[in-house]
């Protein structure tokens, strides 16, 4: 057998061996107590294009491509969904001290208006998740005014 089919032969068998190494999946079964839309819930849009563009990777809760169940590609979505968790997990954000909830959210609304998120290797995949102008500032708008109640120190309401 000719070396080229012998590398070939072993890629492919390292191919097939690694699909038996998975991630475990971000399953939660439902929003719980510290969900950000359980504490705070949003008008029905902006629930909406938080749920198409935000939660899944920003949750305990992805909803998963068919695609996912190929490794490599798994182990690749499975470090982007926690790298964005570590960064803001909406299924957390009761959990967070309220100002550090609010600096977090801000920055959300950045993001959101300087089109740093969602990310565009999100959108390619899901169009659903590609945000007009005025989704954004609606979506921005609300990580805004939430941020800047949960900054308002305690007992104290405008």
């Amino acid at each position: 057998m000719k070396l080229p089919k012998k590398i070939l032969l072993g890629l492919a068998a390292v191919f097939v061996a690694i699909q038996f190494i998975r991630p475990e999946r971000n399953l939660a079964a439902e929003p719980g107590p510290a969900d950000l839309l359980v504490l705070h819930p949003a008008p029905p849009a902006v629930a909406q294009l938080l749920a198409v563009a935000c939660y899944d990777c920003h949750s305990n809760h992805t909803r998963y491509p068919w695609y996912a169940g190929i490794q490599p590609v798994g182990w690749w979505l499975d470090s982007h969904i926690r790298d964005a968790k570590d960064a803001v997990n909406f299924s957390e954000v009761g959990a967070y001290p309220a100002d550090e909830a609010g600096k977090k959210l801000g920055e959300c609304a950045d993001e959101i208006i300087d089109h740093s998120m969602p990310l565009s290797s999100y959108t390619l995949i899901h169009a659903d998740a590609r945000l007009t102008d005025p989704q954004r500032h609606q979506l921005s708008d609300w990580f805004n005014a939430l941020s800047a109640q949960l900054a308002e120190p305690a007992g104290r309401k405008p």
